[in-house]
Order: C-alpha cells, then structure tokens, then sequence
C-alpha cells in the first residue's frame, strides 16, 4: 500500500454519498460510463471499501466502478435493528445503487461482500448483468455456530479504552490466524504481517464502526448460502484467491453457483496482483456480455 493509500486519498478514486431515507451510504467511485456496464463492488468485513481501492484502480480504466461501503461499515450510517439479515443488508445496497442512478451493472462481492451480492442478484436479476463471488465461507454446522458466538462480538466502549486495543488485536490477528482467535501452531495462517501503516489504516474503518461492524458479519455467518447460491439465475463466477483463508470451501463454491464456473485469483495485495485479477474478472465479463 503506497502512502496515498494510508492517508485516505487515491489518484482517480473519487468519495460521495447518498442518502437514503434511513441512511446515508458512503462510496468511492472511478473510472467514467462507457461501452461496458458500470460494475459494483461490495466489500468483505470488517472495514469498508478502501480494502477494494486496488481493485478499482484496476477495473476502471474502461468503465465506471462504485465500492460503497455497506451499512454499519466505514462510513455508511443509520439505524440496523438487531439480528439484521442479509436481505436487509442488499436491500439498502440496492435502495444506494438507486440513488446513484444504476439500473443494470456488474456486480463483485468478496466474504460478507459475497453473500450480500447474491441476495441482491437474487431478488433482482434484471439489474445485475453477471456475478463474480470471491471468498465465500462454507462453513460445517458446528463451526459456523462457533463463529456466530465468537468471531465478531458486539463492543462495548470505555472509560479506559480496552476496545482500541481489542481492535488492533482483532485486525492484527486475522492475517496471522484463522479464525483469529484460535492463537496455536494448528491455525496459523502462512502469511506475512503487512505494514504497520496498513494495520493502522485499516483499524482506523474499522474503529469508525465500532459499535455497527458485527451486525453484517453476523449476517453473512448466518446466511444460508448452500441454499441460496443454485437458485442465481445471472452469469456467475466462483472465485478464490490462494491465499485467502477461505480457499478451502473453493471447490465446493464452485459446485454451488449454475454452471459451475470457477477461476483462481491473484489477490488484490499488490499493483500487479490486482492488475492480474482485473484481467480475470474482464474476460468473464466480457464473455457473458449481453
């Protein structure tokens, strides 16, 4: 991540929002209208869309790009009632994507971004022109009931401020352990720690979410993608990078989505990673262009 990328500016990544009537969605955007369908990208949690800022850079050199960031996530605000679903979720994605004048698009969601994209494809196949779902998480029954109770407790905040502390643990952690909790030799992740100026930016989104980042983890744990996936009815694209540590659930991603199209991903982790993925991702668009 250059030193663009941890101030909070990037050349060519525009910021804005909309409101909505119970929210306001924060979302970057670049690249302009063309030949092509405008594509949405939708983030993993926790954090918000500067995670997918590579990836924009990347695609928007011949068409226009939006990443917003889901409700309760960066800077996207208002009111989520407890035990929100996925459906809610997609539903003001789709209430910004409105707002913002999209009526049909491309659509990319990785991790909970993954599960909130095919709830919107779903309910609303006209709008969505073909699906790339990267990283999703097929968990066994006990596991995701495990999950759902550990991985993304909601905070409470202090006088002493142990919450700062737990959130750089927390992000600081995921990219050494899988879940991150589990701190032993069994789940440790064969990764490197990025830089500490990446760990900064990075708990800064989620910090700004404090007391609203668990509510779309939960969401996408809970959601029953092994149901939902089959009955897409869009052009789909399972998708995996290698060293995401989700890639163990790739091959059964794959059977799950009609025509069973996979591809492995480079990753988004460096300017040539994300250059090698947006190649990827726009010859599949280009293929299923109607």
């Amino acid at each position: 991540m250059t030193q663009a990328a941890t101030s909070g500016w990037q050349p060519g990544i525009g910021r804005g929002f909309v409101e909505l009537p119970q929210a306001q969605i924060h979302y970057r955007h670049a690249g302009r209208d063309g030949a092509r369908r405008p594509l949405v990208l939708v983030h993993a949690s926790p954090a918000s869309s500067a995670g997918l800022v590579p990836l924009m850079a990347a695609m928007a050199t011949d068409r226009r790009v939006i990443a917003p960031d889901t409700l309760g996530n960066g800077d996207s605000v208002g009111p989520i009632p407890e035990g929100a679903d996925v459906p809610f979720f997609a539903g003001r994605l789709l209430q910004a994507l409105d707002a913002l004048g999209l009526q049909r698009f491309d659509l990319y969601g990785t991790h909970t971004g993954a599960s909130i994209a095919t709830e919107l494809a779903l309910v609303h196949p006209e709008r969505v022109g073909a699906l790339v779902l990267d990283g999703v998480g097929l968990y066994p029954p006990d596991f995701q009931r495990e999950l759902l109770e550990r991985y993304a407790p909601a905070l409470k905040l202090d006088h002493q401020a142990g919450y700062l502390m737990w959130v750089w643990h927390f992000v600081r952690d995921t990219f050494m352990y899988w879940p991150w909790y589990r701190l032993d030799r069994e789940h440790r992740r064969d990764n490197a720690l990025p830089a500490p100026e990446v760990l900064h930016a990075k708990v800064v989104e989620v910090l700004k979410a404090a007391q609203t980042y668990h509510h779309s983890y939960r969401a996408a744990m809970a959601y029953d993608k092994r149901s939902r996936m089959p009955l897409l009815q869009v052009p789909t694209l399972a998708a995996c990078a290698r060293s995401d540590m989700l890639h163990i659930y790739f091959d059964e991603l794959c059977t799950l989505v009609p025509g069973g199209r996979g591809a492995w991903l480079e990753g988004i982790h460096t300017p040539e990673a994300a250059a090698a993925t947006a190649a990827q991702l726009r010859q599949f668009f280009d293929a299923v262009a109607d």
